[in-house]
């Protein structure tokens, strides 16, 4: 379902617990007395018991070997994490949250961010892979000396807008009366000159003042937070899955070989299982397993349960007796039908579910026509998760009107439910941008409708994210010399909550949250146990823990040698392995702290900020280039390093290396094509070859015989596929149109072409000659196909490099959720790069804002 930072669902504050009896007395002293501040200055340096190996000590060693999860692409995690969780949203519905303090509204984390000081990166990504030089200099140190050189420029950019925050003030603020002091001149509006026709001349006006009405963009005057989203809304609800549609009655599931009949409810559910027999990764987990089983029995147990073909009472009690194919078959055939009905059947089959669907597409907010986002409820099926999540398999439930609250205007008309139904509530909350909701059973998490990522709510929301992120631009020295100054506070609150910012800042740690018993193990900085933290020689410090997704994090630091005191305090008996680092320090307390340096300032800023920061640095580090292929590599390696500083990693996809191997064999199919051109030019004119030379006409050696025999039969075969297709498509034509189809005749003689290719492969390897093609061939001509080639191999071998660099790097969820799409549209304006080359259409629709509202000059 669609989001949105105004109503996710807020974020829950950790009881404090010492994480082993549930007490909720903290460890920690409240306050640190200076002999204990001594005794730890003395162990700097010093190995003690307290610095350990740098080892995992929770999750086990970190392995090289990708991780795959199923149908969902992720962040790569070293290892397959234990636990996963499909979503960290509260269990108590929007309007009930927004009664907390708004302050943990913006605590929910999306994704990682910030910079990283990194010393080691267990696994270590080769330099090759992130677009790096290839030199001796490691990339690690390239990256901290990187972040450093920003730190430094965005501590100076801070003293930059105080100076001229305190040069404007003294302007302002001079002795001179009102009465004599100048009025403020008014920004001058360039006029378009224009010859007005007679008479006509007050309209024209009128129209002109029209235009600059429609000319007032909503970014130039965002709405506040905690302002009503609207004032009048009207919506037609939502759109249910279609009902159950009972398997044939010569289909049946098997128990212990025999056919068995059931209740429509529990053969639903034994249809789940049986129709996806084909993701083994699923069906052949064994936690799957028995949580779908469990279900399945309590289903048959409250419908009657199953009978055999004498109408016999079967008890099912085994998993291993159960045999679904029967199912799987059904449902297989049934979608390759569908795979295989003609262009013209799908057409109408959509054409149906379209105009069904058009009522929901859209609403109308305060007037004005607004996309809708995922307008569906989800049908029912079995629950996967994320890895190894203790839930999979379990049955999703149907959702019906009964358990959705719609929320609409008080004068608009609520949409009906379906006949016998009733909604569970009507709403008229204008604080929240929501258009229905649900709880579903699996994890007891609500589900919302809200408008499309277009929509200018969801544009006002993003606007206002990226403007803060700039507003902190102007006060992130202030703030990291308060908190490095509270390194050394006697209090241990004060203690814990600078060296999680200092985590947050340097190292893109998310706050974290406590997590309740049924919930994903995985944590944030505020709720680092003292196990996710290994102490090490040289003020290095060793992370490990789960983070969101579940995606593990196991990372090596070099900190300030404060901080690496702190931490050890904070791992100081009688803690254990279990208890909480930050024990004192809730994410409530620390975003309140934030506040009170910078209104709306969160933890989850910080991110957002040193991301967007970052890009705008290595931007200027970017020169132009004649290939656009070439620049968005470089706009690419430029998001790449962002996402590497913010952690962004995902799992290498299982068909990488297939896809690789494509790209390859096209690299190598244009350069054989290149050489087959060179051949041509010796055919047309020999003595071409003295001119360049007997080496240049050489084939590669990486095309061999073998290869090359390989090539010219699937292009063969390529060919011989494509004129088929053309061939069927416009019999298929001819069809609808009510003409007579296309003879088998005629496809054979189109054929002929692909015969006169065979044959021109076999004479050209035979005589090892190529004759040229075409009518009135020369060399000049055959120069200019091959440049063209020439530069088309070029732009294929930067998109394989480009491809294969960010196999492990997550650069959508940087470039989209933490740096300013802005920076994006100035690269593209400045270079002259297609905006469709680095934002798709619903990327595009989404940062309109960003698109309408820069030019080339901005800065972040």
């Amino acid at each position: 379902m669609s989001s949105s930072d105004d109503d996710m669902p807020l974020a829950r504050t950790k009881p404090q617990t010492n994480g082993v009896n549930g007490d909720h007395a903290p460890l920690s002293a409240a306050v640190i007395s200076p002999r204990t501040d001594a005794a730890l200055d003395k162990q700097v340096g010093k190995t003690n018991g307290d610095i350990q190996p740098g080892i995992s000590i929770r999750n086990g060693p970190v392995t090289e070997e990708p991780v795959t999860n199923g149908k969902r692409k992720s962040r790569e995690s070293g290892s397959k994490p234990k636990y996963a969780e499909e979503s960290d949203s509260d269990d108590a519905p929007l309007s009930k949250k927004r009664k907390v303090q708004s302050t943990s509204a913006l605590e929910s984390d999306d994704e990682p961010l910030s910079k990283k000081t990194v010393t080691k990166r267990p696994p270590r990504i080769p330099a090759a892979q992130i677009g790096s030089d290839s030199d001796d200099v490691p990339l690690e140190k390239k990256l901290i000396e990187k972040k450093k050189q920003i730190e430094k420029k965005q501590n100076a950019e801070t003293e930059k807008i105080k100076r001229r925050a305190k040069v404007k003030k003294e302007e302002d603020s001079d002795d001179e009366p009102l009465s004599k002091k100048a009025p403020a001149k008014k920004p001058v509006k360039k006029e378009t000159k224009t010859t007005p026709k007679k008479g006509k001349v007050k309209k024209k006006e009128s129209e002109e003042e029209e235009v600059e009405d429609d000319e007032v963009k909503w970014w130039e005057q965002p709405k506040l937070d905690g302002e009503n989203k609207w004032v009048t809304l009207q919506h037609s609800g939502v759109v249910f899955p279609p009902p159950y549609e009972p398997l044939p009655k010569n289909v049946k599931m098997k128990y212990d070989g025999m056919p068995i009949s059931m209740g429509p409810e529990a053969e639903e559910v034994a249809s789940f299982f049986g129709a996806m027999l084909n993701s083994t990764h699923n069906v052949e987990n064994p936690t799957f397993q028995k949580n779908f089983f469990n279900d399945f029995k309590d289903i048959l147990k409250k419908t009657g349960g199953a009978k055999d073909r004498d109408d016999k009472f079967v008890k099912v009690t085994e998993f291993s007796k159960c045999d679904f194919k029967p199912i799987f078959e059904y449902h297989d055939a049934q979608r390759e039908t569908k795979k295989a009905l003609s262009k013209e059947e799908k057409k109408v089959a959509k054409a149906e579910k379209d105009e069904i669907e058009a009522p929901f597409l859209y609403c109308i907010w305060d007037g004005k026509k607004q996309k809708v986002g995922n307008f569906r409820v989800e049908p029912p099926g079995l629950f996967r998760g994320r890895g190894e999540h203790p839930k999979t398999g379990h049955v999703k439930k149907r959702v019906i009107p009964e358990q959705i609250t719609i929320n609409i205007g008080k004068e608009a008309n609520v949409p009906a439910p379906p006949e016998g139904h009733k909604w569970k509530e009507i709403k008229h909350d204008k604080q929240g941008t929501w258009l229905a909701m649900w709880q579903e059973n699996i994890n007891g998490n609500y589900k919302y409708v809200m408008l499309a990522a277009s929509a200018d709510v969801k544009g006002q929301s993003d606007f206002e994210k990226f403007e803060k992120a700039r507003r902190l631009k102007g006060g992130i020295g202030d703030i990291r010399k308060a908190y490095y100054k509270d390194l050394k506070a006697e209090l241990m609150v004060d203690r814990q909550r600078a060296t999680a910012l200092y985590l947050i800042d340097k190292f893109a740690f998310r706050a974290g949250n406590e997590k309740s018993d049924d919930e994903a193990d995985t944590v944030g900085c505020c709720s680092l146990k003292c196990e996710n933290v290994t102490l090490k020689e040289g003020d290095r410090v060793l992370f490990d823990f789960l983070g969101k997704d579940s995606i593990r994090f196991q990372q090596e630091f070099s900190v300030d040698k404060q901080v690496f005191k702190n931490l050890r305090l904070f791992k100081k008996t009688p803690k254990g392995d279990k208890d909480d680092i930050f024990d004192r320090l809730e994410t409530s307390q620390l975003n309140k702290h934030l506040q009170k340096m910078m209104p709306g300032l969160t933890a989850k800023v910080f991110r957002t900020f040193n991301a967007s920061f970052t890009m705008a640095e290595l931007m200027k580090e970017i020169t132009g280039s004649k290939s656009v292929p070439e620049m968005i590599k470089k706009y690419n390696d430029a998001n790449r390093e962002v996402a590497i500083l913010c952690n962004h990693k995902r799992t290498v996809t299982a068909n990488h290396e297939a896809s690789m191997g494509k790209m390859e064999d096209k690299v190598k199919g244009m350069r054989y094509q290149a050489w087959r051109l060179k051949q041509m030019m010796l055919d047309v004119d020999p003595k071409y070859k003295k001119k360049k030379g007997a080496e240049w006409f050489d084939r590669p050696e990486d095309l061999d015989n073998e290869w090359v025999l390989e090539h010219q039969a699937a292009l063969v075969e390529e060919a011989s596929t494509k004129i088929t297709k053309k061939f069927e498509k416009d019999n298929e034509k001819l069809k609808a149109e009510g003409e007579k189809e296309h003879k088998p005749s005629e496809l054979k003689e189109r054929m002929e072409v692909v015969k006169d290719l065979e044959k021109k492969f076999k004479a050209e390897n035979k005589s090892k000659k190529v004759e040229a093609e075409g009518k009135g061939v020369t060399v000049e001509k055959l120069v200019e196909k091959l440049e063209k080639l020439e530069q088309r191999i070029q732009n294929a071998e930067v998109q394989a490099e480009d491809k294969e660099n960010n196999k492990e790097v997550a650069l959508g969820t940087s470039k989209i959720n933490y740096i300013d799409p802005r920076l994006s549209v100035v690269f593209c304006k400045k270079f002259n790069v297609p905006l469709e080359k680095v934002f798709s259409k619903t990327l595009r629709d989404k940062f309109e804002w960003a698109v309408q509202s820069v030019d080339e000059d901005w800065e972040f």
